[in-house]
């Protein structure tokens, strides 16, 4: 019995060996073999339920932003696929008025299970593909880059990708024809401009302390400059 306890604990190091070295502040939660109790809510208010725990519930659901601007996009998409004009902007633009600034072109394909967090300020652009069980946070952007212009007899791509089971953190920006690969994770305030391959995790630059204790530390000397000592907080234009 104990030689298998041992085993066990030795195969378990081995795994945790092999796992990949995460950039600091970014953590990933251990994989669970219970899988989640599904509600007998549809997809769209089932993963409410998932992905925040603050909802507690169905009440609570439907007061959120990012479920109604899921359902003005399925209705403004559905009627851009029928070719019909104007129609799907003007409720584009009524859904980012109700919404509180998410913003999604009609022409945007998005998989099921999607979930905004703390709906405000997204912006999701026409030719944005967007998979199954994808999560993003407020202030997210798929955007293009530089100037487009439609190519011959068709439009061209020029907004990203994103696969399945992807989470993109708050106020990151995906820009251009590029693709985000399925179970990839963004962080926070991240400029991605170049595809990222599954199962990646991308962070940008974490903020650095310039002064601790009123006192500048030596390391950041050059960008505490416009300090005027630990008595006097006015901010000199340098920084």
């Amino acid at each position: 019995m104990s030689q298998r306890i041992s085993d066990e604990a030795g195969n378990n190091e081995q795994d945790l060996s092999q796992l990949p070295e995460l950039p600091p502040g970014i953590l990933i939660p251990a994989p669970s073999k219970i899988p989640r109790r599904r509600t007998r809510w549809p997809d769209a208010i089932d993963v409410i339920f998932e992905k925040d725990p603050a909802c507690n519930n169905i009440l609570e659901a439907l007061l959120y932003q990012g479920l109604w601007a899921m359902i003005y996009h399925r209705i403004a998409h559905a009627l851009y696929t029928a070719h019909i004009p104007l129609l799907p902007r003007l409720i584009s633009q009524f859904a980012r008025f109700m919404t509180g600034g998410i913003e999604i072109h009609p022409g945007a394909q998005i998989g099921k299970r999607f979930f905004i967090d703390h709906g405000a300020g997204v912006v999701i652009g026409e030719t944005a593909i967007i998979g199954d069980n994808v999560m993003l946070y407020h202030q997210v952007t798929l955007g293009a880059t530089g100037w487009w212009r439609p190519g011959p007899g068709r439009k061209q791509k020029r907004h990203p990708t994103i696969e399945d089971d992807v989470t993109i953190g708050v106020g990151a920006a995906v820009l251009g024809p590029i693709t985000i690969g399925r179970g990839s994770r963004i962080g926070a305030m991240a400029l991605v401009l170049e595809s990222v391959p599954p199962n990646s995790v991308v962070a940008s630059k974490p903020a650095e302390l310039l002064v601790k204790g009123g006192e500048p530390l030596v390391k950041h000397q050059e960008l505490t400059q416009g300090w005027n000592g630990k008595d006097s907080w006015e901010m000199d234009y340098q920084i």
